[in-house]
């Protein structure tokens, strides 16, 4: 009889961190977002500091120290992680269509050792593939694995990938990002001018 009363106790709290889970945050079916989500959060293990100098890499698959990098390492190393290598998938667009990328660099051909790291190249690049989601107030609107773009308040472009960990005693995530001290879990979804939301997959 007590034995039953456990099974029956354990039961139900199981069924209810279930639906404790907004529905629309439930994004945990798709297995490439899960893997972004890994990878982003293995990342705050292993990035601990914010270096936005222009370095020389390799192309196809290259990257910068793993111990450091700006807010786009964040995302590019966990796209990796799922087979999409934003590195490639920028240049041969901007190889395509430069045109259609922002200026602000005096660039007049692409760079495999920069573009992808340029927040506002990223924001052109998901813009272009379809991949842009409304601008909210309203968490209900973000689920995890998506990206955010803010302008912060000096002016520069910051971008990030929601988790799927909740802020305790909120109904938001925690966003995994490099704003200046190496990959971080924070708290940051609304905290500063919101520039574009994204859903890859």
């Amino acid at each position: 009889m007590k034995m039953n009363l456990i099974k029956n106790f354990l039961l139900i709290i199981t069924i209810f961190h279930f639906f404790s889970i907004p529905l629309w945050a439930q994004n945990a079916n798709n297995h490439k977002v899960n893997m972004i989500i890994a990878s982003a959060l293995e990342q705050t293990k292993q990035t601990f500091y914010y270096d936005p100098s222009y370095r020389r890499i390799h192309y196809p698959g290259g990257d910068v120290p793993l111990d450091r990098g700006v807010c786009t390492d964040v995302l590019i190393r966990a796209f990796r992680k799922t087979g999409v290598d934003l590195q490639v998938l920028i240049h041969e667009d901007m190889t395509k269509s430069f045109d259609a990328y922002p200026k602000k660099w005096g660039l007049n051909r692409p760079d495999t050792n920069i573009d992808h790291r340029r927040v506002l190249n990223l924001i052109t690049f998901f813009e272009r593939k379809g991949k842009a989601a409304p601008l909210s107030r309203e968490s209900r609107n973000f689920l995890s694995g998506d990206i955010v773009a803010w302008r912060l308040p000096n002016g520069s472009p910051h971008i990030g990938i929601i988790s799927n960990i909740q802020v305790m005693g909120k109904d938001r995530y925690l966003v995994v990002h490099n704003i200046g001290f190496g990959t971080k879990l924070e708290d940051i979804l609304f905290e500063y001018k919101m520039i574009g939301h994204y859903r890859y997959f």
